[in-house]
């Protein structure tokens, strides 16, 4: 039994790591058809996002270096937490208003690697796994359940503050007035 839950682990974290770092190395390096930085900043700057790079090097870090350490399994209650963060912000950002399905740009595929991640967040990385392999018996539960906790608020702070009213102040006192908006206004 215990050779099998290991096995099953393992399939886990390399499915659900390497798919949530293909999406990262998208956003990190343009692979795959992404948008690459530059172009994700823009993206982000058009939806709120402020200090823009801020939030591109968490995605990136979410996505990629939690994707690889779930795969690899190292420091998997980090890696996790990473994937929990990044997947809360896509879908509440992104896909919720798409409603449940991928085909319609719905949360569907970022909830299953949210669950992913919240999966072996909880049980640990298994048998076959780097932090196994090195002795890291870390409380994976406890440190995930704060570091998740953590990517969860910083998430929560991101939402709050790239609101549409936030989008939509920013740009109207970014917009320079017109000669009669002045004398009509001031």
């Amino acid at each position: 039994m215990a050779t099998s839950v290991s096995l099953a682990f393992l399939i886990l974290r390399l499915v659900g790591g390497l798919t949530l770092a293909a999406h990262g190395a998208q956003k990190l390096f343009g692979w795959f058809e992404g948008p690459g930085p530059a172009k994700l900043a823009q993206g982000f700057h058009g939806q709120g996002f402020k200090p823009v790079w801020i939030w591109v090097g968490l995605v990136i870090l979410g996505e990629f270096g939690g994707g690889l350490s779930l795969a690899l399994g190292c420091l998997t209650p980090l890696g996790a937490a990473g994937g929990v963060g990044a997947m809360c912000m896509a879908i509440f950002k992104t896909h919720w208003r798409n409603g449940f399905w991928n085909s319609k740009r719905g949360y569907e595929f970022p909830l299953a690697l949210l669950a992913i991640a919240v999966a072996v967040g909880v049980a640990g990385p298994g048998a076959y796994s780097l932090d196994s392999f090195l002795g890291l018996l870390l409380p994976e539960a406890l440190i995930f359940g704060v570091l998740a906790a953590t990517a969860l608020l910083v998430d929560a702070v991101g939402l709050y503050i790239s609101r549409p009213a936030a989008a939509a102040a920013s740009q109207s006192a970014a917009k320079p007035r017109s000669a009669g908006e002045t004398r009509r206004n001031g």
